[in-house]
Formats: structure tokens, sequence, C-alpha cells
């Protein structure tokens, strides 16, 4: 026998049988808007009138007032070497009084600095890596190590009247450097031996005459201490020379 099931009514909102007219129709899929430029599909805007509307004006930056007085602009702003304390120009009136042992003008040299002597430090170094030779952390140990010993012994020959103060003795064995970088320079192309063993030691000559000279000028009671100042650099760019040679 087959079970009769009990199924309930089914009441619709409008109280009948849904019609033709109540069932929703279907809507159409998206499309998009035309282009108005054929040459690019999908694109509905005006690229002409798009790159017009966004396009950037020139920044205008502020002028800074000094002092109350005019306006100064990027233009009118010193260059970065002498913001950063650098004279070029000073730098190489300091290398050609070096170059002649003869006439050394000691008045160039009162300001000290030391950007001429790293520049020297680094070309020395160089030509020593041009040799085979890596010294450049040696050539900065040896500098500092023979300032110390240029301003001890010079303080404790002129006592209390000694005015030679550190800053001066790097700027002034920095700067007289420049013979052994030439040597450095010459010995890559110069045979060993007796040669650059006498060529050395003219070059040495030549160092120990200018730092002479400058410490001596530039500094007061030098001139009573003149050997002993001499000995001392001598020691200093002859130790420097030793690394020329070996």
């Amino acid at each position: 026998m087959a079970k009769e099931f009990n199924v309930p009514p089914v009441v619709f909102p409008s109280g009948g049988n849904p019609g033709p007219q109540q069932r929703r129709l279907p809507t159409a899929p998206f499309q998009p808007p035309k282009s108005s430029n054929p040459g690019i599909p999908f694109m509905s805007f005006d690229v002409g009138s798009a790159a017009a509307s966004t396009s950037f004006s020139t920044p205008q930056f502020a002028s800074t007032t000094i002092g109350g007085g005019g306006s100064m602009g990027f233009e009118d702003e010193p260059p970065l070497l002498e913001e950063l304390g650098i004279n070029t120009k000073q730098i190489y009136q300091k290398t050609i009084s070096i170059i002649n042992p003869f006439r050394v003008k000691a008045d160039l040299h009162e300001d000290a600095d030391l950007s001429g002597p790293f520049i020297f430090l680094m070309a020395f170094g160089l030509f020593q890596l041009l040799a085979g030779k890596l010294h450049f952390g040696i050539i900065l140990g040896w500098v500092i190590m023979a300032s110390l010993f240029l301003y001890v012994v010079f303080n404790m020959l002129a006592g209390r009247n000694g005015n030679l103060d550190l800053y001066r003795c790097v700027s002034l064995i920095g700067y007289c450097m420049l013979p052994i970088v030439i040597l450095s320079a010459i010995s890559l192309f110069l045979p060993g031996g007796l040669v650059i063993k006498v060529v050395t030691g003219v070059f040495v000559l030549w160092s120990t005459r200018v730092c002479t000279r400058l410490v001596v000028e530039l500094s007061s009671c030098g001139d009573e201490h003149r050997g002993l100042i001499a000995y001392a650099c001598f020691l200093i760019y002859m130790l420097f020379s030793l690394l020329v040679i070996f």
C-alpha cells in the first residue's frame, strides 16, 4: 500500500499562483561604455584631456634671507668644497712651494690644513699599490706616529716657549711628503740596486730640508735647535723611503 503524505499548501505573497507578469526577467550583462578613442578599445576617457589636467607646475623654492639683508638663492650659495673648508687654490700654492726646496714660502703654511696631506698620502699609497705593496694602513699609521714624534721633540727642545701644535705637525709632515710621493712614482721605472738608493737619498734630503725650514720659520725658538729638528725630520722621511726601497 502506498503511503500518503500530508503536503502543506504553498501560499504566494500575491495570494495566487505566480503569473508570467510576476517573473523577473534576467538583466543584460555588463557592457563598458564606448571609448572616445577608437585606437584604445578599453579606455573610456580622452588621453589628451587627462594629460593636460595632470600636468605639474614647476616647484617654487622660497629664498633664504640672511641677516635681514638681501635674499640668497641656490645660485648664490658658495661651492661645496668651500663649505667643507677645502681651498684648492691654497693647496696648489703650498704644493708649488714644496717643489722648490730653496725658495720655500713659509707664510703659505701658516694656515694648516689636512686636505693636501690626505691627497699626497693617498697618492703615495696608490703608487705603492701599483708596485704590488698594500701600505695604506701603514702610511696613515706612520704619519700619526711621526707627527707625535716631531711634536714631542720640538716641545721638549723649546720648553714653555714652544707653539707648535699637533695639527700643524700633521699638516707640515703631510705636505713635505710630496718628494717621497714623487720618489714612489719614479721607482716604478727605475732598476733596483745602487741607482734607487742614490735617488732615494736625494729625495729624503729634499723632504728633510723643506720640513726643517717650515718648522723653524713657523715656530718660535726653532732656529736655536735647527740641527736637532733636521735630524728628527731626516729620521721620519728615511722611514717612509724604506717603504719604497723594500
